[in-house]
């Protein structure tokens, strides 16, 4: 006799009380056509996105559950290390007191009664601000500094930037408070890419004034002339990242065009690679570079 095949099923993940009210037997609901995701959730194809998982998942957990931390900020678009970006394990929270959700594939956090919770995409999700913070907590996993700006800088172009302070101050002793609190001051709002703030968290490290986030420049006659990267208004230096997105001819036409416009103002444009920011001789060239730019003294920056 040969085995049970199964019926024509619809799409998306299946609950066990899907499949028998489809009239799957048991059988059938271990055949290896169905793929175990949890315990109850089964599907046809293995999950391809942070959503799809938290979705498959979000059929098999209690109602008050939420998604947090590092799965929050996957659902959110928030710019992770590339460690992250793919984690498959699913942050889970829970209110204080409530049992511990001890499930594979699921990682268990507590205090939901202290985050804001929102719904995206059809799940249940701490808000941006509460899943910024929450970041702070799994430094571990292979964050830094850095990494909390780069987040904080995207949150802030959705969000007022005071709200990631209230979501901090709602804390009780959160963990890597002074980590948090420290990219609390460098989170500025209008960045336009995870490579923007890194290149001005190169000068931040290293002791320059604070240029303005993607500024408009106007002429000596008051017209619009540009908008640039890091601007350095009083000494009319510009910092332009280039990234991939310049790569192209018809970019680069562009790119010279406007910067041949700033020059004619009395601006001075200085582009700035990937490798000026990671690469350690790069860097220091770089940072030479704009300090000469700028008229800083070599001896008072922190060049390295």
């Amino acid at each position: 006799m040969p085995p049970p095949q199964l019926p024509t099923l619809p799409p998306g993940p299946l609950t066990l009380a899907a499949a028998r009210q489809l009239g799957l037997s048991d059988h059938q609901w271990r055949l290896k056509g169905l793929r175990r995701q949890t315990q109850t959730v089964r599907t046809l194809t293995e999950p391809e996105s942070a959503h799809e998982r938290a979705a498959l998942f979000a059929l098999a957990l209690p109602a008050d559950c939420a998604f947090s931390h590092v799965t929050a900020a996957q659902l959110w678009g928030l710019p992770l290390p590339s460690a992250l970006e793919g984690q498959e394990g699913l942050d889970v929270i829970r209110a204080t007191g409530r049992g511990r959700i001890e499930r594979h594939g699921c990682i268990p956090h507590h205090g939901a009664e202290r985050r804001e919770l929102d719904m995206l995409g059809g799940l249940r999700v701490t808000g941006l601000a509460d899943t910024w913070a929450d970041l702070g907590e799994v430094m571990a996993r292979g964050l830094d500094t850095a990494d909390l700006v780069v987040a904080g800088d995207e949150v802030a172009n959705r969000r007022p930037v005071a709200s990631l302070a209230a979501a901090l101050a709602r804390r009780v002793r959160p963990r890597n408070s002074t980590a948090l609190s420290e990219a609390l001051t460098l989170i500025r709002a209008g960045v336009r890419s995870p490579r923007e703030t890194r290149a001005r968290l190169m000068f931040h490290r290293a002791g320059f004034p604070e240029p303005e986030v993607n500024a408009a420049i106007y002429s000596n006659d008051g017209g619009w002339l540009a908008e640039g990267d890091l601007v350095w208004r009083r000494q009319k230096v510009v910092g332009e990242y280039q990234g991939a997105v310049h790569g192209d001819i018809r970019s680069r036409s562009r790119d010279a065009n406007r910067n041949g416009l700033l020059t004619d103002e009395g601006w001075r444009v200085l582009e700035i690679f990937s490798q000026d920011v990671f690469d350690a001789p790069r860097r220091v060239q770089t940072l030479t570079r704009f300090a000469g730019a700028l008229v800083l003294d070599l001896t008072t920056l922190r060049i390295a």
